[in-house]
């Protein structure tokens, strides 16, 4: 599903494989419905956290 990105991306790679916006993507990392981590400033999405969100949204 998602084999051209790393283990761990970027917002800017989670907004190209979710294809979503910047304010969608923080919206969903500020509420926690997109797991994910904070180093320091800079957010990091693992990629099992976007294959799961995924899937919770095709099979609710």
């Amino acid at each position: 599903m998602l084999e051209d990105f790393q283990d761990v991306l970027t917002v800017d790679e989670a907004c190209e494989a979710l294809r979503i916006g910047y304010n969608a993507m923080y919206e969903l990392l500020n509420t926690g419905k997109l797991k994910a981590y904070r180093n320091g400033r800079v957010w990091r999405i693992p990629k099992v956290a976007v294959q799961d969100f995924i899937l919770q949204r095709v099979n609710p």
